[in-house]
């Protein structure tokens, strides 16, 4: 039974993990310095949050209106609850993917529902603290899932640009390819000409106005050029339609109990890339930033209070963004109120010019998002993955053709099964195992012919034991063999029990075994799986070769003294 003693560490130790998970004071730390940066900051990245709210919103076969109230309401709880100091977050393009096959076979109603218990399985996550389980997941597999949801990305626009407006992503295929290849089919001839224009003079204004100043918004600059031009010239292009002038009343999503299990899946692709999302995000903000750390379980906390908060508004489920966290961390923000400025700032616009941004062509979207799509993607990085080993790249170039032409979670798991097994067979290939003369230790001695050293190199583990154990049972015409064990480094069960078996298969032959320099990290390991029970006499564990070396002379002694 344990102690009061005990028990209290425990409880103040589970009290001070839960704390740690939650809003503190220590948040705002720096706000009283940099608070003139923080506000720039958070006006420059609403500014450039704006076209992608709406353009995510749409993209994901909901409305504009959705994708602006995930960015205010996510925005503030993220920031307020989540593990980074300058993370945003919002709608992102990857969730926009996850989001077109659920609205099409579930509807649009069942994304509010999807998105809280999305929520709710992120929260709970944090609380398990799996917030570190990221890291497992290698770089070409990351870069792959990018470049994919990239491609995705960049498909999903082309409705918005081949047809006036009455066709939405989903509607004629889930998977974004078959959909684009299907409308291109379906090309409105009339309607391509003022769209592919919208689409150029955003995409112009994206790629240029940063080369004249930094802080020019190129995709918020398009815009307004396209919607003036297009209130004066006369033109078939389809606009947002009307924006609500004010945030709805929070309500409780309606769930219907029996129609919990068709929405599980769906919800827990969509945690599952929220938590991947903004981890990967967070992390790559505090490379980026001296704002300090973040901490991976509370980011996951806060994404999934993020997420309920906008299920309760009608909103779409909320990821960290990379692309507004670096505006945001070029722009000066070093503290949590950047984010929320960036929230109030989209805020703002919703109460005072709903209007104007109903007039918004869809078009110019979908060239704000073209460009996104692009921009995703980096050469560099991709030429490195390509050039470094084979493994990577198999796992990169698998990770994106899955993640294109079915699902990304799928994508990342395969990626990763990808990455595993080069991975192990790579480790195998390590394990070593080297047959040396007892000569070779010293001045030789008659019959040591008849001992054979085994050295150990390298792990030994599931991918590798029966190579080794095979290795090992070509030895023949000894009286005695030492298994040296000194740089044997990792061993598994199946490791071990290979070791159990090639004692016991030499002493049933007649072979003495000595074991030499079995490491304190493995020897729980060995008594438990049998390798030392399997040896004949416990005095043939040895902790040096000489003495090892020793002893099996006086073996082959006796054995050569015998008639």
């Amino acid at each position: 039974m344990s102690s009061p003693t005990t028990t209290s560490a425990a409880l103040i130790g589970a009290l001070r993990r839960v704390r740690a998970l939650l809003p503190g004071v220590s948040d705002y730390g720096e706000t009283r310095r940099s608070w003139p940066k923080d506000l720039l900051a958070g006006v420059t990245v609403g500014i450039v949050a704006l076209p992608l709210a709406l353009g995510f919103g749409v993209s994901s076969g909901l409305t504009a209106e959705q994708g602006l109230i995930t960015a205010i309401v996510a925005g503030v709880l993220a920031a307020i609850f989540g593990g980074s100091h300058v993370q945003i977050s919002g709608p992102t393009g990857a969730m926009a993917v996850v989001l077109v096959p659920i609205v099409a076979t579930q509807g649009a109603e069942a994304v509010v529902a999807v998105t809280l218990i999305a929520g709710i399985i992120v929260v709970a996550a944090g609380l398990l603290r799996l917030g570190r389980a990221v890291s497992f997941i290698p770089w070409p597999v990351i870069e792959g899932f990018t470049l994919g949801i990239a491609a995705i990305i960049f498909l999903q626009q082309v409705p918005f640009v081949t047809t006036p407006g009455d066709s939405k992503p989903g509607e004629h295929s889930t998977n974004a390819l078959v959909a684009a290849g299907h409308l291109i089919g379906e090309v409105d001839w009339s309607y391509l000409p003022y769209s592919l224009a919208a689409v150029a003079i955003v995409a112009v204004c994206m790629i240029f106005a940063p080369k004249i100043h930094s802080s020019i918004p190129g995709s918020l600059v398009g815009i307004v050029i396209v919607t003036v031009l297009a209130a004066l010239v006369p033109n078939p292009l389809a606009s947002i339609g009307e924006i609500p002038r004010s945030l709805p009343l929070p309500s409780v999503p309606a769930i219907d109990l029996g129609a919990i299990g068709g929405l599980l899946p769906a919800a827990g692709t969509i945690a599952a890339l929220a938590a991947i999302e903004s981890l990967l995000s967070a992390r790559v903000a505090s490379s980026m930033s001296d704002a300090g750390a973040y901490h991976p379980d509370r980011e996951l906390v806060g994404q999934g209070i993020a997420s309920i908060g906008s299920s309760l508004f009608g909103g779409m489920p909320a990821t960290g963004a990379i692309a507004r966290t670096s505006v945001n961390i070029r722009a000066g923000g070093r503290t949590r109120l950047a984010s929320i400025v960036h929230a109030l700032v989209l805020l703002a616009i919703v109460l005072a010019a709903a209007a104007p941004v109903s007039q918004i062509p869809l078009a110019a979207l979908g060239g704000v998002l073209f460009v996104t799509a692009v921009r995703m993607v980096h050469l560099n990085t991709v030429r490195a993955i390509m050039r470094s080993t084979r493994s990577d790249a198999a796992g990169f170039v698998v990770t994106a053709l899955i993640t294109i032409s079915f699902d990304l979670i799928i994508a990342v798991g395969i990626g990763m099964v990808v990455a595993a097994a080069f991975a192990l067979r790579n480790l195998s290939r390590a394990t070593g195992v080297t047959i040396e003369e007892v000569s070779a230790e010293g001045s030789a001695h008659p019959g040591d012919d008849s001992i054979s050293i085994v050295r150990f190199d390298g792990p030994l583990f599931f991918a590798s034991s029966d190579r080794v154990f095979d290795e090992v049972m070509e030895l023949d015409g000894i009286v005695v063999v030492i298994l040296r064990m000194s740089q044997l480094e990792l061993v598994d069960a199946s490791g071990a029990r290979i070791l159990a078996e090639v004692v016991r298969t030499f002493e049933r032959r007649g072979i003495t075994v000595l074991i030499k320099g079995v490491k304190d990290s493995h020897v729980e390991l060995f008594r438990h799986v049998g390798v030392l029970g399997a040896l004949r006499d416990k005095r043939h564990l040895f902790d040096d070769l000489p003495s090892a070396i020793e002893h099996a002379r006086s073996h082959v002694e006796r054995a050569s003294a015998r008639p």
